[in-house]
């Protein structure tokens, strides 16, 4: 994110955060006692399922506590609600996923932001119809760049992000933004190897999808970087040093070792190392889930062998290099690695993440690897763990120290057995998103009312994702 977006968001987050704190008592706490619904009115909102507002009736009434029912009923349809757009694009169904306050679909979000409702695409058609357009548009996308993060409406449009106009980099009509960040390419594999388990639909995966998943794969070869630094470079000229790349835009030196490289994280900032472990592992599931899928669709041998064979090569190089010892001697994971023996720990809100690497399926959840670096995540050892009057999560460069991201706290419940760790995370959920109805980007972590982005559909949903989850897996959590 630019300085300009940065500094736009903030206003608008502390206009609305100043409002809301008007007096000794927080003028909405009596407006969020009523609960009014913070949904668009019907004939203004998107898209609307059937199914998905029938779930959201039987899982409200599974939620005894009143706020908590009210969040959810706001947050899990917002991504139909307010940032879907359907159409057509080259004569097929097109879908448009925006992130929210952003006229610009980013490969990671829009799949993200839809995914809690593939379980409901099989008994749904307008569903159907949703994700059929939107597996063809992210193909599209690939196609257009493989090392774009996000991208316009309009395939042939020019970048109409401010902060993007001048980069450094070989921009392409239909591109917004041009961070090559691993996970870019991983979230739609994810998504549409889930739609296509939970439907059997054939539709969406034509030549043009196929095409775009070969280039997938080449792609994650090219940045193995066994032949040189391939032909991505990035710059941007700012004065925040996570908007750019080191060394004429190629990253920070690295040792080829099988490992996939990344300049940006999801968070859209500058990877330090750009041997990035949690995106790698996430290839890796990637990889495997598209192996079959493809023999399955097309009967292909040779390209699902490829994958597999990617997929072995970088997950032993993950093993071999992305494994450090914590004080105890014990193995965890680290975040980013350069090959050469430099290994960083941290951890950032943003999915794929150290803490998030069980929720995306990168491990089992029991894994004992994962336990531990999970723990280290939430503690002081990782610099962008903060604790406050408000709550306690993890935040990272993007918005800076103190801010905690509620996808953070979402995260650690969704990877938690223990009621009371989940009830922890359920209740500063519930008391911090400043009167809004609306879970934010990131909040202060002893002030909620200061808060960024208060349109941030991928947050929403995956709020709306927790609760759906909890009720089948918790279902005496949010009824006591």
């Amino acid at each position: 994110m630019s300085a300009s977006r940065r500094d736009v968001l903030k206003l608008m987050s502390f206009a609305l955060g100043a409002a809301a704190l008007g007096g000794a008592r927080p003028s909405w706490a009596a407006s969020a006692a009523r609960f009014v619904s913070q949904r668009p009115p019907v004939g203004k909102r998107k898209f609307t399922s059937a199914a998905v507002e029938q779930l959201i009736a039987r899982t409200k009434a599974r939620i005894a506590d009143p706020e908590l029912a009210w969040l959810f009923e706001n947050c899990f349809p917002n991504t139909l609600d307010t940032t879907v757009e359907l159409g057509s694009l080259r004569g097929k169904p097109d879908t448009f996923v925006v992130t929210g306050d952003i006229d610009a679909m980013w490969l990671r979000d829009s799949s993200a932001q839809v995914w809690p409702y593939v379980p409901l695409a099989a008994k749904d058609e307008d569903l159907r119809r949703l994700f059929r357009g939107l597996i063809r548009r992210h193909a599209v996308c690939i196609a257009i760049d493989p090392y774009a993060n996000a991208f316009l409406p309009d395939p042939t449009a020019k970048t109409n992000l401010d902060w993007a106009k001048q980069d450094v980099t070989d921009m392409r009509p239909g591109v917004a933004e041009r961070k090559w960040e691993i996970d870019s390419l991983c979230y739609p594999v994810r998504l549409a190897a889930a739609y296509w388990k939970a439907t059997g639909d054939r539709t969406p995966f034509d030549d043009d999808w196929r095409a775009s998943m070969r280039l997938v794969v080449a792609t994650f070869r090219e940045q193995q970087r066994k032949h040189g630094p391939g032909p991505y470079h990035f710059q941007r000229r700012s004065e925040v040093p996570t908007e750019s790349q080191f060394l004429g835009g190629y990253g920070n030196p690295t040792r080829p070792v099988g490992l996939i490289h990344s300049m940006f994280r999801p968070s859209d900032d500058a990877c330090l190392y750009p041997l990035f472990i949690p995106g790698n592992l996430f290839a890796v599931y990637a990889l495997r889930e598209l192996g079959p899928m493809t023999l399955a669709l097309f009967d292909d041998k040779a390209f699902a062998e490829e994958c597999k064979a990617l997929a072995d090569e970088v997950q032993h190089a993950a093993e071999t290099h992305g494994v450090m010892r914590d004080e105890h001697g014990d193995e965890i994971w680290a975040y980013e690695v350069d090959g050469f023996g430099n290994q960083l720990f941290m951890d950032d809100a943003n999915a794929p993440g150290l803490l998030s690497l069980a929720y995306l399926g990168c491990c089992p959840q029991d894994d004992a690897r994962y336990r531990r670096t999970r723990a280290r995540a939430w503690s002081a050892h990782n610099p962008y763990f903060f604790a406050g009057k408000a709550a306690e999560g993890i935040g990272g460069p993007h918005e800076g120290l103190r801010m905690i991201w509620p996808m953070s706290i979402m995260m650690r419940a969704f990877t938690s057995r223990d009621d009371a760790e989940i009830r922890q995370c359920l209740y500063w959920l519930k008391t911090t998103h400043a009167g809004t109805g609306f879970m934010h980007e990131a909040f202060d972590q002893d002030d909620p009312a200061h808060f960024t982005r208060p349109w941030f559909a991928w947050a929403n949903t995956l709020f709306g994702e927790l609760i759906v989850e909890l009720a089948e897996r918790k279902p005496a959590l949010l009824r006591g």
